[in-house]
């Protein structure tokens, strides 16, 4: 939920109002960059975002400014609260997988995942030994991530036994127990190129397949592709996804128009642009049960009200209707089969 991606709020409503300021709507840029390198600089913007939420305390995240150069950058309060409520609400979410279905070992299969610190924190907590934690994305960001691993102090005592691989991936045997292992790879080679499951991944424990504005970016065709290649070979498997939506509205337009001057573009959301769509699709792909909440119904119904008073006193929230919007075009949804997931307790 990075600002550079925001509607021009004002345009959409026609007029002017009082505030801290008012998103970006982006800019075409003069310089010709590759479809490829545009979406992954879609990570430095997560990146710069969970900072922001962090340095101002909505966030408890130690590792975050390790993964963004240069000073950090303040974000809108609506971004902020945004980037709190995406990031609580899927830990929350998989923490539930990881609780509901019996002690054993459990896998977490994260795609496009980017610089993410969740495994550096889920790798240190008790039950660590019990997870089998996977990264898949491009080859370059997974070079980045090995290369800032190894280098920072802070994140020396997290792995041991390092093994690296010349095509960029790499694995790691984190202190605490359990595994983890970052794969280079083209998501869109899966059931072309790739028709075996990349080394290391189970297909005997529970798994869960993680999304986090990856499989947006994809074709209809690769998107399915990608769901299905795991769901035939995983027979007990759970998705958790996260994409904005719906899309068929001035709001929606709108951010579809901002990403395209930054040579973004998200072609799976031709199809999937609403609820309905992300819940057809995963049912498609051999999900037996569905389910799904907008940032918005996070917010309010999976936030108690203590934590909420205590994130309204980090900066407060004058620009309120512009949040309601904000969060409404954001969606969590999830699909199931042979294991349990789904939202629990709310955030505390």
């Amino acid at each position: 939920m990075a600002a550079p991606s925001i509607p021009n709020f004002l345009t959409l409503r026609g007029g002017s109002r009082g505030g801290r300021g008012r998103p970006p709507g982006g800019s075409p840029s003069s310089a010709v960059v590759s479809p490829d390198t545009a979406i992954q600089g879609t990570d430095t913007d997560a990146a710069v975002s969970r900072l922001s939420a962090v340095d101002l305390g909505y966030l408890d995240d130690p590792y975050a400014r390790l993964f963004v150069t240069g000073p950090p950058t303040r974000r809108l309060p609506i971004i902020n609260r945004g980037t709190y409520t995406r990031t609580t609400s899927l830990d929350s979410m998989i923490q539930a997988f990881l609780s509901r279905n019996g002690t054993s070992l459990k896998q977490i299969i994260s795609l496009g995942a980017g610089t993410d610190t969740r495994p550096l924190h889920m790798l240190q907590k008790p039950g660590a030994e019990n997870i089998i934690y996977h990264e898949l994305d491009f080859e370059t960001t997974c070079r980045r991530k090995l290369a800032i691993t190894q280098s920072s102090p802070d994140l020396r005592h997290i792995f041991r036994d390092f093994s690296i691989h010349n095509n960029g991936s790499w694995g790691a045997e984190p202190c605490r127990g359990g595994s983890y292992h970052c794969h280079a790879m083209d998501l869109r080679s899966l059931t072309k190129s790739v028709t075996a499951l990349p080394s290391g991944i189970r297909s005997d424990v529970p798994t869960l397949l993680l999304s986090e504005c990856c499989l947006c970016y994809l074709t209809q065709q690769d998107s399915e592709n990608v769901l299905q290649f795991f769901t035939s070979k995983i027979p007990t498997i759970a998705a958790l996804l996260y994409e904005p939506m719906p899309l068929d509205d001035a709001f929606g337009n709108m951010m579809i128009s901002n990403l395209k001057a930054r040579q973004i573009h998200m072609p799976s959301l031709d199809k999937y642009k609403n609820q309905q769509g992300q819940v057809s699709r995963l049912k498609e792909s051999g999900f037996d049960s569905t389910g799904y909440a907008t940032i918005e119904n996070a917010w309010d119904t999976w936030v108690d009200q203590r934590e909420k008073e205590r994130v309204d006193r980090l900066e407060g929230l004058d620009e309120v209707e512009e949040w309601k919007l904000l969060a409404a075009h954001y969606i969590v949804v999830w699909g199931t089969r042979g294991v349990e997931l789904g939202p629990t307790n709310r955030t505390r």
